[in-house]
């Protein structure tokens, strides 16, 4: 699977959820190099997700990124599909 089909698989998911509002980071000129793909507010908690296929690796600037997140407090993991999302989400419950 590729990681833009599991991005879309995990932002299928989290538009069925109440009290989520949620978006995807785009890369390029215009975004910040190392954000997660996905940027998550779920009851009232940030989370952030960095998606990868099962072979992906993540970069020093991704892990950077979630190192700062974690710093801070909010929640900032690597996951390789909507299974890992749901677990996350289910810690904050």
């Amino acid at each position: 699977m590729k990681e833009a089909d599991i991005v879309k698989a995990i932002q299928r998911y989290l538009k069925s959820l109440k009290d989520c509002f949620f978006w995807k980071e785009h890369g390029g000129m215009y975004g910040t190099a190392g954000i997660p793909d996905i940027i998550c507010c779920y009851r009232g908690k940030f989370v952030s997700f960095e998606v990868k296929t099962e072979s992906g690796k993540t970069t020093p600037l991704q892990e950077s990124a979630i190192r700062k997140i974690q710093a801070c407090g909010g929640i900032a993991v690597v996951v390789h599909s909507v299974d890992e999302v749901k677990s996350v989400l289910a810690k904050l419950q």
